[in-house]
């Protein structure tokens, strides 16, 4: 936050809120002293990156929110584009900016790229990222268009339909939780979009490592509950039943590549959701009932992993170009 703050101050226009979930390093003191004109919430204890954010967008009214993460760097004008096609797109919920590697300013960075989708599995990947092959910016993704999902790491959203949805689905915790918002958005007929002329730098994997087990175990548990909550009927039982068969080969690869915590981390993963999908089961119903999209354009119905694995495709623009054929 020390280091990007002053950035976000100055080139954003708009109030600037700083949620602060519990942090113990002395930040908030920090802020306080420097800027004490910045607005302020801290939280009573780490809720995650998905309550945290709906405690503290329940104390703000604006038009339009726009989450960030403490660890993107903006340049000059970059909210203008943002706001210039959310007013010009009134069916558009929500939108991101083109997110490039603060390391490697030439690459995009892995959580968002210029837009993001998934596979017929539920599977995520990027113009500019797939699994982790990331590819150079060399101007080809800078077109605006409609993407399933935006990264959460900088997200610009209306302020109406983040209430009407009910925002970010707080179990998530973190990771994948703006992937299932996105879902719920689509599948009530919002649009969601990359806007390329707006760049962000974004550091990556602040939180927790690419390698951490946690990491694993989250990932691996939301996008069960994502695929859970969000499915429609006829897809659920084949997609759930191939998804598990998927997930125990990873665990697999996991341990003989010597990687016993996140071999472990995918099998607590699943008895977490067979656990808590009960839990789940009226936001399904929910998420069903409010369906007016089906199926969202933006969803391969293809498999990435046949893609990637198989056909050696490891860039969206070559992936556009063998479903084309």
């Amino acid at each position: 936050m020390r280091q990007f703050l002053p950035g976000v101050l100055e080139h954003t226009r708009g109030t600037v809120w700083v949620a602060d979930n519990a942090s113990s390093d002395g930040s908030m003191e920090w802020l306080e002293n420097t800027y004490p004109g910045v607005e302020r919430l801290q939280l009573d204890r780490n809720y995650g990156f998905a309550e945290g954010y709906n405690k503290a967008l329940a104390r703000i009214d604006a038009e339009y929110f726009v989450l960030l993460n403490s660890d993107v760097e903006v340049k000059a004008d970059w909210i203008s584009p943002l706001v210039q096609y959310m007013d010009s797109h009134p069916d558009v919920a929500a939108c991101q900016p083109k997110v490039k590697s603060w390391h490697e300013p030439e690459k995009f960075e892995y959580a968002g790229a210029a837009g993001g989708f998934i596979d017929a599995l539920g599977y995520p990947y990027c113009r500019g990222r797939i699994f982790n092959e990331v590819e150079r910016d060399a101007g080809q993704y800078d077109e605006a268009m409609p993407v399933f999902w935006a990264t959460g790491a900088a997200l610009m959203v209306r302020s109406r339909v983040w209430r009407e949805v009910g925002g970010l689905d707080a179990r998530f915790f973190a990771h994948m939780e703006e992937i299932d918002f996105c879902w719920r958005l689509r599948s009530r007929g919002y649009g969601v979009a990359c806007v390329p002329s707006s760049v962000v730098y974004h550091v990556g994997g602040g939180t927790l490592p690419k390698e951490n087990p946690r990491k694993t175990y989250l990932n691996f548990r939301n996008n069960l509950y994502m695929l859970y909550k969000n499915l429609p009927q006829e897809k659920l039982k084949p997609v759930m039943r191939l998804r598990f068969w998927l997930d125990m080969l990873a665990s697999l690869q996991f341990l003989l590549t010597g990687k016993g915590g996140s071999c472990r981390a995918v099998w607590k993963a699943h008895s977490t959701f067979r656990k808590q999908k009960p839990l789940f089961a009226a936001s399904r119903r929910e998420n069903l009932s409010h369906t007016v999209v089906d199926p969202i354009p933006e969803q391969s119905c293809s498999s990435i992993l046949w893609a990637y694995y198989v056909r050696g495709i490891k860039t969206y623009s070559r992936l556009i170009q063998a479903s084309s054929r």
